[in-house]
């Protein structure tokens, strides 16, 4: 008995026939998860440039207008109106928005305060408008569904218990004197 299954063993390894199948076998999904995350990168980069884009053209005309003081609906809805490619921006955007001082900086304290749809609602943690010659200092986060959630790059992403990943984007600015 054994002599037999050895000379099956032997002739099978010797056969050439079919030798592509395990190569073949192993490297698609390798090849399958390196496409996958290049087009999840390749859609986070777009949306992280819309969030930059957003918040640089919504900072723009609040350093220009500082007579107005905004709101967090206020400065959301222009970000997500100059944004443009952001998926459900007015319910997956939150600001956190503070004066800061130029002689001893902080920035923000701790991560970013982002919405979690899968907690009871909390509130905002900073938003204060500053007045004239006010250095201020914005952060938007942003949650987002990754397309591909269980491989490549969408598995990677720090997720809250809704799923969603989170995307931030910061900027500092000079309110302009009226």
């Amino acid at each position: 008995m054994i002599r037999f299954v050895m000379k099956g063993l032997r002739k099978f390894r010797k056969d050439e026939g079919g030798f592509m199948v395990v190569e073949f076998a192993l490297a698609i999904p390798l090849i399958f998860t390196m496409f996958m995350t290049s087009v999840e990168l390749g859609i986070y980069t777009t949306r992280q440039m819309f969030l930059d884009r957003g918040m640089d053209m919504t900072i723009r005309q609040v350093r220009l207008n500082t007579a107005k003081k905004y709101t967090h609906a206020q400065l959301k809805d222009k970000i997500c109106t100059f944004s443009g490619f952001l998926p459900d921006c007015a319910s997956q955007l939150r600001l956190e928005m503070k004066e800061v001082d130029v002689r001893g900086f902080t920035g923000f304290g701790g991560p970013a305060d982002c919405v979690d749809t899968s907690q009871p609602v909390t509130p905002l943690r900073t938003f204060t408008n500053g007045g004239d010659h006010s250095v201020m200092l914005m952060r938007a986060c942003y949650m987002f569904d990754p397309v591909f959630r269980l491989n490549g790059l969408g598995e990677g992403f720090t997720k809250d218990g809704a799923g969603h990943a989170k995307m931030v984007s910061v900027a500092a600015f000079v309110q302009e004197p009226r």
